[in-house]
């Protein structure tokens, strides 16, 4: 059996008597590299001299001498480089360079080190030979002492920080002492405890000259620790400068608003409309969009930034898109990102935000899917989450309203399924719809069959909503026609029998207006929000219903879906589903939010028997199908056999 698993011990078999044989150093350096473990894992035992030290270890060390200065590091600049070098230990005690020396210069297994004899492995000597590594930029060295280990040769060694490399990422973690500042005075409000924790955790990364993503649930104040940040860095020297806040359109008037409230006197520029200037900027706020952001970013990148934020920084997650490019050549001393969904669907997008706020920290998008999403997403390894969380958990602060402490006062929100009929011209058309379009896809193949799939998706969904949303009518009647219709009716009547506001979202614009034109006929006071509403006209809308002037806003999910503060509902009614949970959730965190003081009560209409009730299920049962629903959205259902599809939309308990 030895002799199977360590071919130097096959002469054992020849001889008369085979008790002992003597072994060269190349041999004992063999079984010290690798062959002493083949022989314990085929049952052999192998002992060692106990007057022979083994605890010769070695691993990396990154960092240079010297302190960190009390200035602002520039770790983003790539001439600034760290040494990253092997260090050999003996019972953990490094090696100085004397012992090291003498490690390179052993041709044997043995040495003598300390007064005592000591096992060399080839590979310790190698290390000792050539210790050094090729230097890390700043950024690269902070992201190995982050996670504490690295890759070398396919192994993954232990890492050890030291000099500044050490001290930056003390700092960075919150483990160093540090003062701890207090709300500024000028700030017009009182923070929670989470909020001026959430303020501390911006003031200590911005300070350091790093970027963060806030990822506070939705309604958990991000705007005032933003201000209150602001507000700090304006009289200092090193962090002084205006702030530029890039948001959706929608968001303009918000923002505008809270900081008049949160900090009264401070100077407030909307950079948006025809005559937007940046002409005698000193300092304060300037409010952007998206879209004039990416036509207007030479003119932004001529001036010096103290401060960035992306707000809902998922707009940009997708680091090809134009928005995104064109956020990147805005120069600032530092980067926020503000969100409350930094994951919406896969890890790129974490990639894509912290690669603005911080860039180089996960190094390039192939080598992060490489190292950290493939095997995460794919392989569904732990040992990879958790050295990435390391990684990213001192950039990233993401509380829930649900965490123990946070938003103790925020009301109840109680979710109910409304389960519906369809009618029986619904029933009809929703037949006829999957009968014809499954005989076509059967016979289809490749891109054909996948936009047939989507065609029919899309089809059943708008039958579910109402026959006339899917056969494009206008003027025609509405009632008496779709049970979610008759549903929706009842509920606003019992709503507004009892004094409360109500929010209803809807994935169509169609749909919408449909039923915007069913309250005028009904008399019921409402408005309609999506997409093409202008600017101005969102502000007067969130005006008057915060204000109880109507009691029923009718909005697009993906015009209103986040950002939107409408606390004056206690209502919200998901007329239909959307592919993705958390997108539901951030609609209702319009009304559930800091500032809501009544219970929410959530309303999602599901038609019964149809592909909706089945896509609910597959959320609450089949969790790789509802990940991959959650990723690709409709194109996930577009990979399914016929026979799969078939199951999926085939109408059940009909009639």
């Amino acid at each position: 059996m030895a002799a199977a698993a360590w071919a130097p011990l096959r002469p054992l078999l020849e001889a008369d008597v085979p008790d002992r044989m003597e072994l060269s150093d190349a041999e004992v350096l063999d079984l010290l590299d690798g062959s002493a473990e083949r022989l314990e894992s085929s049952g052999i035992v192998l002992e060692w001299d106990p007057d022979l030290d083994r605890s010769l270890n070695a691993k990396v060390v990154v960092g240079s001498s010297g302190r960190l200065s009390q200035s602002v590091p520039d770790v983003f600049d790539e001439n600034v480089l760290q040494g990253f070098s092997w260090q050999l230990s003996l019972d953990g005690t490094p090696l100085d360079d004397h012992e090291m020396a003498l490690i390179a210069d052993t041709d044997g297994p043995i040495a003598r080190l300390r007064e005592r004899w000591v096992l060399v492995p080839q590979l310790m000597s190698d290390r000792a030979r050539n210790p050094d590594l090729k230097p890390l930029t700043a950024i690269d060295a902070l992201s190995v002492a982050l996670t504490g280990s690295t890759v070398i040769d396919g192994s993954r060694v232990e890492v050890e920080a030291t000099g500044w490399v050490a001290q930056l990422r003390e700092q960075v973690t919150g483990a160093s002492e540090q003062e701890q500042i207090e709300p500024p005075p000028s700030l017009n409000a009182t923070l929670r405890e989470y909020q001026i924790e959430g303020m501390r955790w911006l003031h200590r990364m911005t300070s350091l000259g790093l970027g963060g993503c806030l990822a506070d649930d939705m309604g958990l104040g991000k705007t005032v620790m933003l201000i209150s940040l602001h507000l700090h860095r304006r009289f200092n020297p090193q962090t002084a400068g205006p702030t530029l806040v890039v948001c959706p359109a929608s968001l303009l008037g918000n923002w505008e608003r809270e900081i008049h409230r949160f900090a009264p006197g401070e100077p407030v520029r909307r950079y948006h409309g025809p005559n937007r200037s940046l002409d005698g900027l000193a300092g304060g706020f300037v409010l952007t969009t998206y879209g004039t952001m990416r036509l207007d970013a030479a003119r932004f990148e001529a001036v010096p930034w103290g401060l960035l934020v992306a707000d809902e920084a998922q707009h940009v997650k997708n680091p090809r898109s134009a928005g995104a490019k064109a956020l990147r050549t805005i120069p600032a001393r530092s980067r926020i990102a503000l969100t409350g969904t930094p994951v919406e669907n896969n890890l790129s997008e974490l990639w894509a935000i912290l690669d603005w706020t911080t860039p180089g920290l996960l190094g390039s998008h192939g080598s992060f899917r490489k190292k950290w999403a493939d095997p995460i997403e794919m392989e569904a390894s732990e040992s990879a989450t958790r050295l990435l969380n390391r990684l990213v958990r001192p950039f990233l602060l993401r509380r829930r309203k649900s965490d123990p402490g946070i938003a103790p006062e925020l009301p109840p929100k109680t979710i109910t399924d409304q389960p519906v009929e369809l009618s029986p011209e619904q029933v009809k058309l929703y037949e006829q719809a999957v009968r014809e379009n499954m005989l076509q896809i059967r016979t289809a193949e490749g891109i054909n069959r996948r936009g047939l799939v989507l065609k029919l998706l899309t089809s059943l969904k708008q039958i579910c909503n109402h026959p006339a949303q899917y056969l494009g009518e206008d003027g025609d009647r509405l009632t008496e026609r779709s049970g979610k219709l008759e549903l929706l009716d009842e509920l606003l009547d019992t709503i507004l029998s009892e004094g409360s506001s109500v929010l209803v979202f809807t994935q169509y614009v169609a749909m919408a207006k449909l039923l915007s034109r069913h309250l005028r006929d009904r008399d019921i006071g409402g408005m309609l929000l999506h997409g093409g509403t202008a600017v101005k006209q969102r502000e007067r809308m969130v005006e008057r219903f915060q204000g109880g002037e109507v009691p029923v806003f009718l909005l697009s999910l993906k015009a209103a879906g986040t950002g939107l503060n409408l606390t004056r509902a206690d209502h919200v009614i998901h007329y239909d589903r959307w592919w993705n949970p958390a997108v539901e959730e951030q609609a209702t965190d319009r009304a559930h939010r800091i500032g809501q003081e009544k219970s929410v009560q959530v309303h999602r209409l599901i038609a019964e028997g149809t592909i909706e009730d089945r896509i609910a299920s597959i959320h609450e049962t089949k969790r790789e199908l509802a990940d991959a629903i959650v990723s690709a959205g409709e194109s996930a259902l577009t990979e399914l056999s016929n026979d799969d599809l078939a199951e999926l939309v085939e109408l059940r308990n009909a009639g």
